[in-house]
Parts: structure tokens; C-alpha cells; sequence
């Protein structure tokens, strides 16, 4: 309604003579989204009842009506301050009654008035109004003139930038000689804003009028060239699109008339069947086919292109319906655990319960097993003959340092170089969607900014919604439960709750010194001896006595890594001399072990030569398995402060402060003096400064040491303890006792204080351990001094403990 086309501009310029008397009142027709100048040529349809009615009454009148411009265009029946006061009288030419009750009419504005009065406002309205006179031009100065000019050149530029320029136009331009008309029809055909169109119809000189033209002219003028700048480029762009299309349709012809066929077909035709190959899901099938849809109208070598095709890659590749078929044999699934690992009966049996479940019911969902113990009790390798009993594939994957979401969900494909998770990356290696998939290290998860992978996992991992898991990469759902997950950890304590609490934990606690013989015989020796090039067994030889000394002197650990790396050193020096012409097998024996070895590196049972005052030998349960732990104690003239060493942690420092309060509230039992520990500083350490040391367990540990040492009783050498105390001297349960008794077998110690609540843990403890060392359970702290002390009872009722200033007593 804005706008009007060449043809209005003609009718306009033919239609000047018209009869402008006009009357002091007029109806009113309030229109909406455009303002009407004088001599403007507009076609109008009229649907409000207010305004067919002023239509109607001026029809039957003088045939004028003023026009206004209502300031908000979305109100319906607006108000008379909602109009604005200067309009234009509008002549009717023609008007027509349409079928649904509006009308069509065709007006020309004669000239500007201001509404003075509104004289009936229920029907319709009616206003009185005041016509408005121009400024007189009668005589155009030369500033006007040059401005009228660059006005019309400015128009015809817009025009010409448009594709709207025709002579007739121009003619019409150069055949205006006032100001004030030149700036009405240009006004009129501007795509002005309502409120500019307003304040240009407001203004009563034409020079200024015109002069507010120019500046809307020029702006019009940059905008329009700018669009045509846009036009053009999109214009070469479709043209070089359609030619390169054009072409490559003429060498696909060219191609199929030769009896050829070209690159891309071929390309789409081998996606196509590969696509059916796969055995896709029907909603992953159609995703597919709609990408190698949208690839064949991508230009091949276009970075687009590649992307799908890499993306189509992964689709094609992925094991959506490959599935190894398992052989379930129970005997014989027993036979390949026992054939490859020695011992670990508890696991075996777990892992055989699952193949027996898994054969009588094939559909049940795969259990998320986790293995924790120490590096080197064979954690990794149970998984593997786990495959091997199953007939699966063996996938692993290592999560330890891990901390980016996107290494388990994927990357998005918006990204350079995305690529989906590890999980199905491995899949599509393996080829098939039920192996074995082992994640090694899901205690040392970390998580930053990047996100938390330990979450991630949970939608992987929890069989009640893995079978929809969807990778960010492929963005589609792949059944995951059908995947048996086997987790390894040194630790628990670090592993997130809510991922701990969907997996069932099997504790591989390590293995004693008979069992790590038979290992080493059975497994160890012959593998290091193939390693290395040595031929046959015959040809190195390890007696009893040796082996015994290598695994107690030259290694210290729960696992069997380090046993492994001394077998591969002495086959490394055999093999050398037979590298150097040696002949003959050679034998390892206790006296020569040292040329091959060299000194030993562990003496665990000379720690403690002699039972010593406040030295006691409590135990300790870390990533590496069960462990020694010295406590020593001693006093010193002071004021009765408590100084302790040895990186202990908070636990450990509140277990040394209980342990004081026990001795002091019965510091007349112990025959003490009473200003004894007003006297005296009591210093508290544990060796082996550089660890760091926490946990409850040593509590016992601390106050036998404590209490030694202020009675001057010698604790003794053979006795570990381990177990919290309380203020009352209660003993408390402790874990890891498993671990902690290996541990003390392979310090040589014979006899362990335990809690009397552990006493249902010695069934998890194998026979040979429980053969070598006494259990000696405990509930109150006195019995722990009675077996830790076995003076301390009659030494304390013979005299009391009195330390002279300069006296130090202690380990």
C-alpha cells in the first residue's frame, strides 16, 4: 500500500486538474501502515464498519474524505488521540463493493489539512478541518534548483539498482518544476518508516521537505547498492553452481554412453551396499541412506563431503548386528582359568557362576564385574581368559588419567577431527557388539571443565540403560547390553558412588610366597625363557632354595611384576653368554645368585633384629597390598607436649591422641607417677618420613609403642598389630586383613594382634597363611600389652616409672 507502479506515477501527473473545493468538514478514514501525500494515487480496501461508513457517506456527498494515519497500526477501532491530526483530503475516483461486505476504492490526495475538531464519533467519524498552504515558489533559487536535481539523479539511481529505470519515469521526474511536489512523489514511492513519512507530510516547506528527501534518499541510495552487491554474488554463485552441475551431468553421460560409469557413482552405489550389509536397525538404516543422500549432492571434493563420507564410514563399520556366538562349556571354561592363573579359586568360581547363568539364560543382561587388588596379582589378564573361556573378542581399554567426557561420549561432528568415544571405537575394532571389554584403571578417572567421564560411564555401563547409549559422534543409539564390562582398580575409595554402587566387587587381595613360587615355575620362568631366545627350559635352571631367595630378598610386593623382571634379568645374562659361545645349561642356585642379581634388595625379617623399647610393628593396607608399619616412641624432658612425625594424616594424628588419653587414664595401673607426663614430651614417629600415612588402623600399633616406652618394656619383635583404639581402650575392626597378613608373611612375622570383630574375616584367608601365622583375637587394649609385653604386667607392679630430666628413653 506503500508503493505505487509506474503506471499510478502516470495517472497521477494526468489526473492534476482535479476539482478542489473543498467543503470545511469531511468524514474521516483512519488508515493503517501508510501516509498519503498530495496528488498520491493509492488503491484502498476498506473492511471496518466505522470506515465503510465514512466511504459511504462521502460517496453519497462531495466525494472527498480526509485521510489520516492512525499511529499504531494494530489497534482495531483506534481512538481520535491515537490518530494524528495532519492528514490529506482524499478525492474518490472509484470504488467497488466486494462479496464479503468490504470495499475496494481508488483515491488521490488533493491536498494537506489538520483535523481541528471531531464532529460525530459513534457511527463514524467526522472532523472538522483547516487546509494547510504551502510556501509559495514562485521564483526557484539556485540552491533549490541544484537540489531538486540530485534528488531525481538520486531516484533514477535507486531505480536503475533496482531494475525499475524506464524512460517514461525519467520523463516524469524532469517534467516536475516544484519543490514541493518532487519531494511528495518521492515520498510516496520511498519505503519509509510510518513516523518518517509523518514528519515529512508535517512539513510545510517544500524546500525543506525536499531537503529531508535528499538525506532519505542517500541512505537509500548505499542500502539499495549493498543489496545489489548481494544480489549479484548470489546470482554467480547459482550460475557456477548450475554450470559445474550442468558439466558433471555431461560427463556422467558421457560416461554411461561409453559403457563407463564415474567415481561418485561408484562411491554411492559401494555406501548402498555396504549400508545393506551392515544389517542395520530400521530408524539407523534410514538415517543412513538419507546421509548418503545428501552426500550425492555435495560436490566431492567439498569439506562437506568429507565429513559425511567419514561419518558414513563409522555407520558402515560399526557391528550393529555382529555378534561372536558363545561357546559355553563349564569343564572347559575351567580348564582355561586354571590352565592360565594359579589360585584365585573365589574368582574362578564367580566368573563360572556367570558362564552357567549365561548359558541357561542367553538373554540376561551382562554384569559389570570389577577386579581390585595391587598392580601384578593379574587382573588384566583374568579378563582376557575370560574371553579366551567364552570364545569373545578381548577388548581393553586404559581410563587412568582420563578427565575429558568426550573420550566416552565422543566429540560432536561439528568439530575438526571428531571421532566418537573410546566404547565405540573399540566395538569397531573387536567387529562384533557382545565382547569382552575390560577398562583398566577406574579408580584414577579424574574430571575438569571439559566435564566428568566417571558420569559418562554410568549411562555405558548400567545394563538398565546401555541399550540405548548414544555416542555424540554417531548421534544414533547402539545396544551396549550385550557387552560383558570388566573393571579393574587398585582402590575403591576413589571410584564415584554412584558408578560404585552398579558394580560388584571381586577383591584380588595378592598372593603368599608359595604361591608366587608355583607361579613362577608354572608361568614366569618359561615365558622369560622364550622371550629372551633361550630354546628349551633345559637350558636354565632355578633351584627352590633360589627361587625362595628371589621372591623374599629381591622383590617385596603383593603382585608379581617385579619377580617377572628378575626372572628376565637372569635370562638376559644367560642369554648373553650363550650369545658370546657359552655352552651348556646353566643352573641357578643360593650360592651364586648374587653373580646375576647382585646384592639383595630386601631383608624384611633384619628390620627389627631384637625386641626393642617403644618399637612396635603395626600393619598397613596401601595400593600395592599389605604392608609393615614401624611405629617408634619416645620421651624427652619437657612439658608434656605430644610432637608427632612421619606425614601422618589427620586419622593417624587423632589415633596418637587417643592413645595418649588411654595411657593417662591409667597411669595408675602402669604404677606411673602422677606429674609424669607434666614432666615429659612424648615424641611420636613413623618412619619412612616421605610417605604419606593415614587410616585408623594403627591406633593399637601407636599405643603399644607409647605405653613401652614409658614402662621401659621391650615390645616384641615377632607380634604385628593392627586395629583401632578407642578412649576406653576398646579395640575396633579394621579392613584389608587379607592384605595386611600377606604382608606381615612376607616380613617373616609369625603372630598378629587382630580385633576380635575381624574374626569373620580369617575364612577369606587361605590355608598356607593361616598355617604360618597365628591370629590372636583381642577386644580390650590390656590384652594387647599382655601379648605385646609379656614383662610388661610384672615389670610395671615392681616399680614406677620415674625419668630423671636429663634422661631419653625410648626406640
Amino acid at each position: 500500500m506503500a508503493e505505487t507502479d509506474k503506471d499510478d506515477l502516470v495517472s497521477l501527473m494526468q489526473d492534476d486538474d482535479i476539482d478542489t473545493e473543498i467543503p470545511g468538514e469531511l468524514p474521516l478514514l483512519p488508515v493503517r501502515d501508510v501516509v498519503i501525500f498530495t496528488d498520491m494515487l493509492l488503491p484502498l480496501f476498506i473492511g471496518r464498519e466505522k470506515s465503510v461508513a465514512a466511504m459511504e457517506s462521502a460517496v453519497e456527498g462531495s466525494k472527498l474524505l480526509f485521510l489520516a494515519t492512525q499511529k499504531d497500526p494494530t489497534i482495531e477501532n483506534p481512538d481520535p488521540d491515537e490518530i494524528y491530526l495532519v492528514g490529506t483530503v482524499g478525492k474518490i475516483l472509484r470504488m467497488l463493493k466486494l462479496p464479503d461486505g468490504r470495499l475496494k476504492a481508488l483515491v488521490q490526495g488533493v491536498s494537506k489539512a489538520k483535523i481541528l475538531k471531531y464532529t460525530r464519533k459513534r457511527t463514524s467519524y467526522r472532523v472538522k478541518i483547516k487546509l494547510i498552504k504551502e510556501k509559495s515558489t514562485k521564483k526557484i533559487s539556485l540552491e533549490s534548483e541544484a537540489l531538486m536535481r540530485n534528488v531525481r539523479e538520486q531516484c533514477e539511481k535507486i531505480l536503475a539498482l533496482r531494475g525499475e529505470m524506464t524512460g517514461e519515469v525519467g520523463t516524469i521526474l524532469d517534467n516536475i518544476d516544484e519543490p514541493g511536489k518532487l519531494a511528495d512523489l518521492v515520498a510516496s514511492n520511498l519505503r519509509l518508516k510510518t513516523e518518517d513519512a509523518q514528519t515529512l507530510l508535517e512539513l510545510a516547506d517544500p524546500v525543506g521537505r525536499l531537503i529531508k528527501i535528499n538525506e532519505f534518499l542517500s541512505k537509500e541510495v548505499e542500502l539499495s547498492a549493498v543489496q545489489a552487491k548481494i544480489q549479484s554474488d548470489v546470482r554467480d554463485e547459482i550460475s557456477k553452481s548450475q554450470r559445474d552441475y550442468y558439466l558433471r551431468e555431461q560427463v556422467r553421460a558421457i560416461h554411461k554412453e561409453l559403457g563407463e560409469s564415474d567415481e561418485k557413482t561408484n562411491e554411492s552405489d559401494e555406501y548402498s551396499k555396504k549400508i545393506i550389509q551392515a544389517k542395520m536397525p530400521k530408524d539407523i538404516e534410514k538415517e543412513s541412506l538419507k546421509q548418503l543422500k545428501r552426500l550425492q549432492m555435495m560436490h566431492t571434493d567439498s569439506s562437506e563431503a568429507s565429513i559425511a563420507r567419514t561419518y558414513l564410514d563409522w555407520l558402515v563399520e560399526m557391528p550393529w548386528s555382529k555378534s561372536t556366538r558363545d561357546f559355553i562349556n563349564i569343564k572347559s571354561a575351567q580348564e582355561t582359568l586354571d590352565k592360565d592363573h594359579y589360585g584365585l579359586d573365589k574368582i574362578k568360581d564367580r566368573i563360572l557362576e556367570y558362564l552357567s547363568v549365561r548359558k541357561l539364560n542367553s538373554k540376561m543382561k551382562g554384569p559389570i564385574l570389577c577386579f581390585v587388588g595391587p598392580p601384578g596379582v593379574g587382573k588384566t589378564s583374568l579378563g582376557q581368559a575370560i574371553a579366551k573361556a567364552m570364545k569373545r573378542k578381548f577388548v581393553r581399554i586404559s581410563l587412568g588419567g582420563l578427565r575429558d567426557e568426550a573420550e566416552i561420549r565422543g566429540h560432536r561432528r561439528t568439530y575438526i577431527g571428531a571421532l566418537p568415544g573410546r566404547i565405540i571405537q573399540g566395538l569397531k575394532q573387536c567387529g562384533t557388539n557382545n565382547p569382552v571389554f575390560m577398562m583398566d584403571e577406574i579408580d584414577k578417572v579424574g574430571s575438569d571443565y571439559r566435564g566428568d567421564p566417571s558420569s559418562a560411564l554410568l549411562e555405558a555401563l548400567d545394563p538398565e540403560q546401555n541399550f540405548a547409549f548414544s555416542d555424540h559422534y554417531l548421534n544414533l543409539p547402539f545396544d551396549l547390553s550385550k557387552v560383558m564390562f570388566i573393571l579393574t582398580a587398585n582402590l575403591t575409595d576413589t571410584i564415584p558412588s554412584a558408578l560404585f554402587d552398579r558394580m560388584e566387587i571381586i577383591n584380588i587381595p595378592g598372593y603368599t610366597e608359595e604361591e608366587k613360587r608355583v607361579i613362577a615355575e608354572t608361568y614366569l620362568l618359561s615365558r622369560q625363557i622364550k622371550e629372551n631366545g633361550l630354546k628349551s627350559s633345559r637350558s636354565l635352571s632355578i633351584s627352590l632354595g633360589a627361587m625362595n631367595t628371589i621372591i623374599t630378598e629381591y622383590t617385596s610386593e603383593a603382585g608379581l611384576r617385579n619377580l617377572e623382571r628378575e626372572l628376565g634379568t637372569i635370562c638376559r645374562k644367560v642369554a648373553r653368554r650363550k650369545a658370546e659361545g657359552g655352552k651348556g645349561s646353566v643352573s641357578i642356585t643360593r650360592s651364586n645368585l648374587k653373580k646375576y642379581l647382585g646384592v639383595p634388595k630386601f631383608m624384611p625379617e633384619m628390620d627389627q633384629e631384637e625386641s626393642q623399647i617403644g618399637l612396635s610393628t603395626g600393619l598397613a593396607w596401601t595400593q600395592v597390598g599389605g604392608e609393615v608399619l614401624y611405629v617408634e616412641a619416645s620421651l624427652l624432658p619437657g612439658k608434656g607436649e605430644l610432637i608427632i612425625t612421619g606425614q601422618l594424616g589427620e586419622v593417624m594424628q587423632e589415633s596418637a591422641r587417643a592413645a595418649l588419653s588411654y595411657a593417662r587414664a591409667n597411669i595408675e595401673s602402669m604404677n606411673i607417677v602422677k606429674d609424669f607426663f607434666e614432666n615429659h614430651d612424648i615424641h611420636i614417629h613413623v618412619p619412612a618420613g616421605a610417605i604419606p600415612k593415614d587410616g585408623p588402623s594403627a591406633g593399637i600399633a601407636i599405643a603399644t609403642a607409647l605405653i613401652s616406652a614409658i614402662t621401659e618394656t621391650p615390645v616384641s619383635k615377632d607380634v604385628a598389630m593392627t586395629g583401632e583404639i578407642t578412649l576406653r581402650g576398646r579395640v575396633l575392626p579394621i579392613g584389608g586383613l587379607k592384605e595386611k597378613s600377606l604382608g606381615a608373611l612376607r616380613a617373616g612375622i609369625r603372630t598378629i594382634i587382630i580385633p576380635e570383630k575381624n574374626i569373620k574375616d580369617l575364612p577369606e584367608i587361605s590355608k598356607n597363611v593361616k598355617r604360618k601365622i597365628e591370629f590372636i583375637p583381642v577386644g580390650q587394649m590390656d590384652k594387647v600389652l599382655s601379648i605385646a609385653m609379656g614383662e610388661f604386667k610384672k615389670k610395671s607392679g615392681k616399680k614406677g616409672r620415674q625419668v630423671s630430666k636429663n634422661e631419653n628413653t625410648g626406640g
